[in-house]
């Protein structure tokens, strides 16, 4: 099953902070025949989600041991005091939670966090970067599908205080059930881009429904924030994106240290988070480069690495090695970095990122602050829906340039490899646009407490 495209959030109040609030949501004329309608086919659906997800453990793409938790089924028991739900669908939702959660757990010593994400890979990045300090007051499940039943299971274990779903993570059963708990839900970082919108406008009475009921709503941009109004959301609570007052990402230092010396003197760059179909066009370039440039090293790191044999089996007239079988780089060739949160070594190692999700519609885009904070000179492709306001800041800046095809990726990458002072000009004014909300973590856990009821303090 999948989720209307969309971010958005709305209202003003708590679910059952005023009279009649549950009522006015549901009543929205059309939402509640939709959601009801969405309710049936997800129950309808459910042994074929079940299928659904034994296909997806043979791919890696779920753990056997924890299957049940897609089902609403808890092994662990509900923890004493109160408890706040996060839910982050994937890595980037995760990552920009990350400075949140220390600060949430600082102000509220009662408290522990019910983290729930929707994919393997998130999983893993949580449990690397969790500070240890608080990781025993962290608990990570996968979230339930949107069955009714699973979802109720789920929330009946848990029994929330309060919720935050993250950027356009919305499900209609899931927000239902916590508004028949009274459970307040708050969007942290909430995303509407120009489709969302549009898609959302083709539903209002769904869109009221689903996006009427947050008790308090934090967008990315005033861009987003405009959309969100637009539908009909009355208060925006906060302005500013999490991803923005992201540290930057970490690096072993000795491991950094020994691929530098070992890559000394040879010309690197580097395509991070590629998608299915643009590591034939990095290829291409990387073909088109190596005439040029004696010696070249592309990396490649997949957005999602269980997809790294794949990658090497596609290109057979170039040499090519795998970081996750412990292969080291080529004398010249590709390197494919199918390991898990190394990101940060990757920027720090190259100096010349091309970001995927980019060079093929419908693309969408992905984090360009994460290489802008660690020096890297930025290229994308013209896809980048998601990540709009980012890539025209930086940009605008000099720091950033488009690429439409593979020519141009090479022509890109060649033109900075001859000059290293571009180069260097580069990254400088990327890392210089950058807009560090320093206190956005702050601001945002102070608007998530506030739904909670009163702790110990």
């Amino acid at each position: 099953m999948k989720r209307p495209e969309a971010t958005g959030p709305s209202q003003i109040e708590p679910i059952g902070a005023r009279p009649g609030a549950n009522r006015v949501i549901a009543n929205q004329p059309g939402g509640n025949a939709l959601a009801t309608a969405w309710a049936a086919a997800a129950t309808l659906a459910a042994p074929a989600l079940r299928l659904m997800l034994l296909i997806r453990r043979r791919r890696g793409k779920e753990l056997a041991g924890r299957l049940a938790e897609r089902r609403g089924i808890q092994a662990a028991a509900r923890p004493t005091g109160r408890l706040l739900w996060l839910h982050a669908a994937s890595v980037g939702e995760t990552a920009s939670l990350l400075p949140v959660l220390p600060v949430l757990l600082a102000d509220a010593p009662d408290l522990t966090i019910l983290l729930t994400t929707g994919t393997v890979t998130a999983a893993a990045l949580l449990a690397q970067r969790l500070d240890p300090d608080i990781a025993p007051r962290v608990l990570h499940r996968f979230v339930p599908l949107d069955v009714p039943a699973w979802v109720a299971r789920f929330l009946e274990h848990w029994r929330p205080d309060a919720a935050g779903f993250v950027e356009s993570e919305l499900w209609p059963n899931l927000l239902a059930g916590c508004h028949a708990r009274g459970i307040p839900v708050a969007l942290v970082n909430a995303r509407m881009s120009a489709r969302s919108l549009a898609r959302w406008r083709r539903v209002p009475g769904l869109a009221r429904r689903m996006l009427g009921g947050f008790a308090a709503v934090q967008a990315r941009s005033e861009g987003d924030a405009a959309g969100l109004r637009q539908l009909g959301v009355a208060r925006i609570d906060d302005i500013g994106d999490l991803k923005a007052a992201a540290p930057p990402l970490p690096a072993d230092p000795a491991e950094l240290a020994r691929l530098r010396a070992a890559l000394a003197g040879q010309p690197v760059w580097l395509a991070a988070s590629t998608h299915p179909g643009e590591e034939a066009l990095v290829f291409d370039a990387h073909r088109r480069l190596a005439p040029d440039h004696p010696g070249i090293l592309t990396i490649i790191v997949p957005r999602h690495p269980q997809r790294g044999a794949a990658i090497a089996a596609s290109a057979p007239d170039l040499a090519t090695a795998r970081r996750v079988l412990g292969e080291p780089p080529p004398a010249t060739g590709v390197w494919i970095a199918d390991t898990l949160d190394e990101l940060g070594l990757w920027y720090r190692l190259a100096g010349i990122a091309f970001i995927g999700r980019s060079l093929l519609p419908p693309g969408g885009g992905q984090n360009p602050l994460e290489p802008a904070r660690l020096g890297c000179a930025i290229a994308v492709g013209p896809h980048v829906a998601n990540f709009a306001a980012h890539v025209a800041a930086l940009r605008a800046a000099g720091g950033l340039d488009v690429v439409e095809d593979a020519a141009a990726l090479a022509g890109w990458v060649d033109a900075l490899l001859h000059d290293p002072a571009r180069r260097a000009s580069m990254a400088a004014a990327a890392e210089g646009a950058l807009r560090h909300d320093a206190d956005l973590p702050a601001r945002v856990a102070a608007m998530l407490l506030a739904l909670l009821p009163a702790g110990q303090g």
